[in-house]
């Protein structure tokens, strides 16, 4: 197959598909019209939004557009789980997108270097380590990943974060040859009827949208993956085959679900911090990006526009 990646630079501070491997600089303190987010007023502004306790919550946030928090992510974090409470379970992306050689995230590090330099390069790539190899996908996705009783999923390139009541089942089984899929963590989530919270990011991060590319028709396009993982306490690098992801129409995709969303008056709409937030019930998300995919997909599988791994 033949690809060409889009070499996008924005990246989300978490969620479980990144649209680069790099991080955003920290926000600045804040001006005279941008107060500190202290935990209290975020505990307070998830509550107002609707973030009920005792469920499992899908969370893809930007820190900097929450604003200057104090203390950082660690206090999204336990605002987060402090809502959620004893018998809730909050779960994010933890992806390492750079452990590839055809993501944007690759593709930008490796950029004007000779064909030997990138074997090279390739040659010195640590293998995924699922206990201590941090994710590239953001401060609060890092946060949430090292935890106290944290659980990580196993997938090399877009393993899942949890902390909470379900956050073993939830992180268990995740095979390598399913990245998003029915053997990942959001097939689990889509069983359990979780919530999804975006804070201060669009809809191009929104990972669910990613299952239902699994879902929308009989065969959807594959291609080839590759990784580095340890066999036997070496590294090795490992090729496997999955269903394409494309995040390239996921905001067209986003705009027709919110519609509907909204329509159905399940979505609900606020401010976290200062970022804009949504909470939107995965089940629906799913399904109705599931229709319109099977309405609007039509390329082949030559012609993917965007390659996030």
């Amino acid at each position: 197959m033949t690809y060409a990646p889009t070499r996008d630079r924005r990246t989300p501070d978490c969620g479980p598909h990144p649209e680069t491997g790099t991080r955003q600089r920290p926000p600045a303190p804040p001006g005279p019209s941008r107060r500190t987010v202290t935990r209290r007023r975020l505990a307070a502004d998830l509550r107002n939004l609707g973030l009920p306790a005792g469920r499992p919550v899908l969370v893809h946030a930007s820190l900097s557009q929450i604003g200057y928090v104090k203390f950082g992510a660690e206090t999204v974090v336990g605002a987060l789980l402090e809502v959620l409470g004893p018998n809730g379970t909050l779960v994010t992306g933890a992806g390492t997108p750079e452990n590839s050689t055809t993501s944007r995230a690759f593709l930008q590090r490796t950029d004007g270097l000779s064909r030997e330099a990138v074997e090279r390069y390739c040659a010195q790539m640590p293998a995924f380590d699922r206990k201590h190899t941090p994710t590239s996908v953001g401060a609060i996705a890092e946060a949430l990943r090292t935890w106290p009783g944290a659980e990580r999923s196993a997938h090399p390139q877009s393993s899942f974060a949890a902390v909470g009541r379900e956050a073993r089942a939830l992180m268990a089984d995740h095979r390598v040859k399913c990245h998003l899929g029915e053997d990942s963590p959001l097939a689990k989530l889509y069983d359990r009827d979780a919530l999804i919270l975006m804070v201060g990011v669009g809809y191009r991060a929104c990972s669910a949208f990613h299952l239902a590319e699994y879902r929308y028709c009989e065969r959807p396009p594959r291609r080839v993956y590759s990784c580095v993982v340890k066999k036997w306490g070496n590294p090795r690098w490992l090729e496997y085959r999955d269903v394409v992801l494309d995040d390239s129409d996921f905001e067209s995709i986003g705009n027709h679900v919110e519609g509907v969303l909204e329509e159905h008056g399940t979505v609900l709409s606020g401010t976290v911090g200062h970022a804009p937030s949504r909470l939107i019930p995965m089940r629906e998300v799913v399904d109705l990006a599931g229709r319109w995919l099977a309405d609007n997909r039509r390329y082949a599988p030559v012609a993917i526009r965007s390659q996030t791994w």
